[in-house]
């Protein structure tokens, strides 16, 4: 592919990423400034590379960027643009913070945060790295792991935790969900919901965290739309991965 080509691809490529759903072949040819003939070259290209995929209406939607082939296995890029809008909606049904948390081993990572428009809002540093008992989010992630690992977690813990532990997480496994009252910032709690992936794998959590009071008086809502959330991000992870799987491409 001569240079020129190679840069249509990567432009193509960075475009789709900024793209909520699917697009037609004439959006994609105003959108770039392509011609019509070498930009359905460059998408069935992308297709056959199980970049994108080709919908029954003639529109394509991006299943993954590079690096990312691992059926099933999403990373963090695949997994903050899939959720984006989604979490967005949920921080303004909630008027609450919104967050989208991995789990590293023992630990929490908050990949992002989206802030309600209201003057007294939780705003956490997510920089910070959180023991995964501590936080809603981290709960239902360890609900998720096989019992040899969350056994190899709890080993970890101080003894007088382990129980307390085993019952938070036994409880989330049962409900789908956590709520935790007692946030790690004082004063603070949060609400949260398993994001799983094409094999059914816990990959990630949707936070909604707020103040105590504000939160105890809206558990029911809250935890419905924490749920609604990851089911939403699930569905087109599950989608996606299933979609890859038939159309892997070529290494």
């Amino acid at each position: 592919m001569s240079g020129r080509g190679s840069e249509r691809v990567l432009d193509m490529l960075e475009w789709f990423a900024a793209q909520a759903g699917a697009v037609s072949l004439a959006a994609v040819v105003q959108a770039l400034d392509l011609p019509k003939s070498s930009t359905l070259l460059l998408l069935r290209l992308l297709a056959e590379r199980g970049y994108l995929e080709r919908l029954g209406d003639g529109t394509y939607v991006l299943i993954r960027l590079p690096g990312e082939r691992e059926p099933g296995r999403e990373a963090w890029g695949t997994l903050l643009r899939l959720s984006e809008a989604p979490l967005r909606e949920a921080v303004a049904a909630s008027n609450e913070t919104g967050f989208i948390a991995i789990l590293e081993k023992r630990e929490v990572r908050y990949l992002t945060k989206v802030l309600p428009a209201r003057e007294i809002r939780y705003d956490r540093d997510i920089t910070k790295l959180r023991m995964a008992h501590q936080v809603a989010s981290g709960v239902v992630m360890l609900a998720g792991l096989a019992a040899s690992d969350f056994e190899d977690y709890l080993g970890q813990l101080a003894p007088e935790l382990r129980s307390e532990v085993s019952a938070a997480v036994a409880s989330a496994r049962s409900d789908g969900f956590c709520v935790n009252l007692k946030g790690v910032v004082e004063g603070a709690a949060g609400i949260a919901a398993p994001i799983r992936d094409g094999d059914g794998m816990t990959v990630a959590a949707i936070n909604i965290s707020g103040p105590r009071e504000r939160i105890v008086a809206n558990v029911p809502r809250l935890t419905d739309i924490a749920v609604h959330t990851a089911r939403l991000v699930s569905e087109e992870l599950t989608r996606r991965s299933r979609t890859q799987s038939r159309n892997p491409g070529r290494n």
